[in-house]
């Protein structure tokens, strides 16, 4: 009987792809050596019961992060997007430039609210301007795509994190500008209400992106994440590249056809 086609996820390292199911994930690295490294497990954490709208954007974020931890025990060579110091100095910067918009007394709520939001978003910009980082990238969504599709697809997917910049830009930049009302001593707590609203706003939307792909304005709020993957986030990968996530993908896999049997 044939296999039960699988929901997936993924996340691409410096140095390989991480691959990840309903209860399991895998992750595959090249070592400097050129063998291939593979690690999986069943996940620790599942967001699947969490159906609450206000909570299942972050609860998803949640389970993302709860494997990073475990990738890491299990593949300590495995080199994770954000542990370069460029990307470190992105974030200080960051945070400096959304300090500076928020105390400007030239800019409007919304305008400040807008160019942090923009501005937070600086660290993933500078992680995805490696040349290898963006080429696991294609190769992860390459070897999922057509996992799903049952067909050759391209470097870029319909359901990369990357589409949320839209949703999420608009979210934030309306949750903080309204945040940005209230009094000063509960002003830092408005902002970190108005942020968790925004991430589960955006993953509501979405979620209604990915059902409704045909719909002018899920077209619309699609288009800045197809270009940043077309133009900035992903590259096309070598065999040796889209290797790695092969084995990733079919070690997840044999670990979800196991929980299913």
């Amino acid at each position: 009987m044939a296999q039960e086609e699988i929901r997936l996820g993924g996340m691409a390292l410096n140095n390989g792809v991480l691959v990840h199911g309903p209860n399991a994930w895998a992750c595959a690295i090249r070592l400097p050596d050129g063998r291939l490294e593979v690690a999986s497990d069943f996940k620790r954490y599942r967001s699947a019961g969490v159906t609450n709208p206000l909570l299942r954007g972050p609860a998803r974020l949640a389970e993302a992060l709860a494997l990073l931890p475990q990738v890491r025990r299990r593949l300590p060579k495995a080199k994770l997007p954000f542990e370069r110091p460029r990307v470190l100095t992105a974030m200080v910067a960051g945070a400096a430039v959304v300090q500076v918009a928020r105390g400007s007394r030239k800019l409007g709520p919304a305008a400040q609210e807008l160019i942090s939001a923009i501005a937070s978003l600086a660290p993933a910009a500078v992680a995805l301007r490696s040349s290898d980082l963006a080429a696991y990238h294609g190769a992860e969504h390459i070897t999922i795509g057509s996992y799903e599709h049952g067909e050759a697809r391209e470097k870029e997917h319909e359901r990369c994190g990357s589409h949320l910049v839209g949703p999420l830009l608009g979210t934030l930049a309306i949750g903080n500008a309204l945040a940005s009302r209230a009094p000063a001593q509960f002003r830092l707590a408005a902002r970190g209400l108005a942020s968790l609203g925004a991430l589960a706003a955006s993953t509501e939307i979405f979620s209604w992106m990915v059902r409704n792909p045909a719909h002018p304005v899920s077209k619309a709020l699609a288009r800045p994440g197809h270009e940043i993957q077309h133009r900035l986030a992903t590259a096309e990968p070598t065999p040796e590249q889209l290797e790695v996530a092969g084995a990733a993908l079919a070690a997840c896999l044999e670990l979800e056809h196991g929980h299913q049997n």
